[in-house]
């Protein structure tokens, strides 16, 4: 009788294992779908959301750092023609993006319209010196006038650079330079990132994600226009993704992103590098190919942003984008830092730059599973073309034409460690304690079950056997 009781005892509890397995099987699904519905719900953009919050004004602090091209040779270049020879000076560095967003507005399309104020606040404690530095650089207006006044009328504004003392170059404060001084040449500001402070980016139409979380921050129209109207072509002028901060949920690797940023006027992809760790959580590092800057000789899809055949020695010219079209004809041409990329060429006509990819690459760090960008580095170099001339003095020993370096920026933010404490419990904590539940009832469930259904085995051998004893 003991022995039967035992062996019921042993298939109850090979049934309990089977039970304890099945459930913890069971959860896996169950607690896929738990993670996925909270997370959907978190990501919509819409008040009480954690994506509402992190959208409207970013947690983190973003920083943009300025490193200045100071040319040593302004006179060997202007009288020999020889190659500017550059040393980069900085980082000079200033707080972005420390406001909110304004005139923010949910549409009934399951979109929102919102203006992005921009600001920047100089960081002394983050910089090598004062704004107050000197830099030797290009003379903006000459530069720009050069492409802008028709070749006719040259010889005016050969009139213009003489009666103002003006030159090829000039020796200019960071402040001058980088936010606008007033130039005696057009009477007007001037300067790399002029107007800057009080002004805004946008209007931005964004998918808010409440019918298709798919779709969660994906840009829908850039100042009321569902594309571009810079580069004549359809490819070229679409609105392909975010704005980069981030990301519709549940990255697939596999898979590039696509952001657009109005700094460079088109959108981009950038595709998975590699995952690393950032302070305890895990995150998928995206980087910009060097196909997207690559001469449509390699890269057929750039065919359409190759806007000067003279100046690009018919569209072979890799690694710089030519912004005239969306900069009122300014020959302003777009880069990574020291020509990363770019043809050699570039480095052949101006001396002093050392391209690195660890240093000037442009990446993003996505948490997969929310898609939110916890870290980034937007790395940009902002360059000005001039060439040769038979009219304008200060142009005639230039042999041909230049892409000038004038600044690259580094616009990066990681979130604080406090932050990373309140998502590693809010998020990744919680996801964890699910899967060793589920680990842990299957694992459990099936050692029980296979314990007691080979332990009911040998009791019923054993009992076999001495049956035939007896």
């Amino acid at each position: 009788m003991g022995c039967c009781n035992r062996r019921r005892a042993l298939i109850a509890g090979a049934v309990f294992g089977a039970v304890v397995a099945i459930l913890g099987g069971i959860l896996i699904p169950v607690g896929d779908i738990i993670i996925e519905g909270t997370v959907e719900k978190e990501a919509v953009i819409e008040p009480g959301t954690t994506a509402y919050d992190n959208w409207m004004s970013s947690g983190s602090a973003v920083y943009r750092q300025f490193w200045l091209f100071d040319l040593k040779n302004p006179v060997e270049v202007l009288e020999y023609g020889s190659p500017p020879v550059v040393m980069e000076k900085g980082p000079y560095t200033y707080k972005t993006r420390y406001l909110p967003k304004e005139n923010v507005t949910f549409n009934p399309n399951h979109t929102a319209s919102f203006l992005l104020p921009v600001g920047a606040i100089f960081e002394p404690t983050m910089s090598v010196g004062s704004e107050e530095d000197m830099v030797t650089s290009l003379n903006l207006a000459v530069a720009g006038a050069y492409s802008l006044v028709p070749k006719p009328f040259h010889s005016v504004l050969e009139i213009l650079i003489k009666s103002t003392n003006s030159s090829l170059f000039q020796h200019r404060s960071v402040k001058e330079m980088l936010w606008g001084y007033p130039d005696p040449i057009l009477k007007e500001t001037l300067g790399l990132f002029s107007p800057y402070n009080g002004t805004y980016d946008g209007t931005f139409n964004v998918f808010t994600g409440k019918d298709d979380i798919s779709k969660v921050g994906i840009i829908d129209r850039w100042k009321g226009e569902k594309k571009l109207s810079f580069w004549n072509d359809t490819y070229c002028d679409m609105l392909n993704g975010t704005d980069a901060s981030f990301f519709p949920p549940f990255l697939d690797k596999k898979k590039p992103i696509y952001f657009f940023s109005s700094d460079i006027c088109r959108s981009v992809s950038a595709s998975y590098e590699e995952t690393v760790n950032l302070k305890g959580i895990d995150v998928y590092r995206y980087s910009l190919l060097p196909s997207t800057l690559a001469s449509p000789v390699d890269n057929p899809d750039n065919h359409c942003f190759c806007r000067s055949q003279e100046v690009t020695k018919n569209c072979t010219v890799a690694g710089v984008l030519d912004l005239g079209s969306c900069q009122d004809g300014r020959p302003i041409y777009i880069s990574l830092p020291h020509f990363l990329h770019g043809s050699k060429s570039l480095l052949t006509a101006v001396k002093g730059l050392n391209p690195n990819e660890e240093e000037h690459k442009t990446f993003l760090d996505v948490e997969p599973t929310t898609g939110f960008t916890l870290n980034f580095a937007k790395r940009i170099q902002v360059n000005m073309m001039y060439g040769p001339s038979n009219v304008i003095t200060v142009l005639k020993k230039v042999k041909d034409y230049t892409i000038f370096p004038l600044v690259w920026m580094n616009e990066t933010a990681m979130l604080d460690d406090a932050t990373a404490e309140m998502f590693k419990k809010e998020l990744i904590s919680r996801i964890e304690m699910l899967e060793i539940i589920q680990e842990v009832l299957l694992g459990a469930g099936v050692a029980i079950f296979v314990v007691c259904l080979i332990s009911y085995f040998v009791v019923r051998s054993r009992n076999n056997n001495q049956s035939k004893l007896a």
